[in-house]
C-alpha cells in the first residue's frame, strides 16, 4: 500500500449551517443539544467512509451540547474506523469538550499531543505510521487561531514540528487563506506542497475563502486535491490522495508489494 486517501474536515460540532444568519440564530446549539445534530454526523459518517485517514476539528468528546456522545468515537463506529484519537483542547466540563480528532483505517505507531501557542484552546495531534525502510509517516492535525498574532506564533510552532519529520502530513483548519504572509513563510520554510487558492471551503453555502489545507512535505506526491461540495457544517471537507515515494510503503501492508 503506498497511496492513502486523506480528508480534512470542520464538522462545527455537528451543526449545519446555510447562511451567515444561522450564526446567531443556531447559536443556541453550541450550548444544548439538538437531534439535527446525530443525523448530521450520521450523513457526515457516510462520507468518511471513502478515506483512509480523516483529520476533524471542532469535535465535541462528549458533553451536554453534543448530548453526551463522544462525537469522534461516534464517527469512528459509524465510518467503519478501527482506529481513533481524540484530542481535547478547551474543556468546559460538562457544557462543551472541544476537540481535535483523527480516524485512521491504518494503525498509528504513536500519538502525541501538543499544545499550541497563544491562549489555551488550540491544539496539535501527530500520528506516527511506520513505513517500509524504517522511517515513518508523521501526520499532524491541527485547528488554528482566529487571530493573527496566535496564528503566526502557531505556524512557527509548526515548522520546528515540521523538521522533525521528512515524510509529513499537515491538515486542518488553518483559519488563513493562501493568501495569508505567514502561511507562505511556513511553506517556504518547510518546502511543503499543496497549497491551492483555488480550494475554497468557507463559508460552506458560497465558497469563498480557503481556510482549510492539506500540505505534505516533498518526498509525498499529491496524485489528487479537491473540495467536497457535501454542506453539513460551516465549512466544506477537503480532500487529497497522496503517494509514497516507490520502493516504500507502509509497514501494516508490508506483507503485499509495494510497487
Amino acid at each position: 500500500m503506498r497511496q492513502l486517501n486523506l480528508l480534512s474536515y470542520n464538522v462545527q460540532g455537528g451543526i449545519y449551517s446555510r447562511q451567515y444568519s444561522d450564526y446567531v440564530t443556531n447559536s443556541w446549539k453550541h450550548v444544548l443539544p439538538h437531534p439535527e445534530r446525530l443525523v448530521n454526523l450520521t450523513r457526515i459518517a457516510q462520507l468518511l467512509r471513502q478515506f483512509d485517514l480523516v483529520g476533524l476539528q471542532e469535535v465535541d468528546a462528549g458533553s451536554l451540547r453534543s448530548a453526551y456522545i463522544d462525537q469522534i468515537h461516534y464517527l469512528a463506529r459509524q465510518g467503519a474506523f478501527p482506529h481513533w484519537y481524540c484530542q481535547i483542547n478547551r474543556n468546559l466540563g460538562p457544557f462543551a469538550q472541544h476537540s481535535n480528532g483523527l480516524l485512521s483505517r491504518l494503525h498509528p505507531q504513536r500519538i502525541t499531543e501538543h499544545k499550541l501557542p497563544g491562549l489555551p484552546g488550540r491544539g496539535a495531534v501527530v500520528a506516527e505510521y511506520p513505513l517500509s525502510d524504517g522511517a515513518a509517516l508523521a501526520v499532524i492535525i491541527v485547528h488554528l487561531a482566529l487571530g493573527w498574532h496566535a496564528r503566526r506564533l502557531q505556524l512557527d510552532y509548526l515548522v520546528a514540528l515540521a523538521e522533525e519529520h521528512p515524510y509529513l502530513v499537515l491538515m486542518g483548519d488553518f483559519n488563513c487563506g493562501s493568501d495569508s504572509k505567514g502561511l507562505r513563510a511556513m511553506v517556504c520554510k518547510t518546502q511543503m506542497q499543496g497549497l491551492d487558492c483555488e480550494l475554497k471551503t468557507f463559508p460552506s453555502w458560497r465558497p469563498r475563502r480557503n481556510l482549510d489545507h492539506i500540505l505534505v512535505s516533498q518526498p509525498l506526491q499529491v496524485i489528487t486535491a479537491r473540495v467536497i461540495n457535501y454542506p453539513l457544517s460551516d465549512h466544506l471537507p477537503l480532500c487529497m490522495t497522496i503517494e509514497l515515494p516507490e520502493g516504500i510503503c507502509f509497514a501494516e501492508s508490508m506483507t503485499t508489494a509495494c510497487a
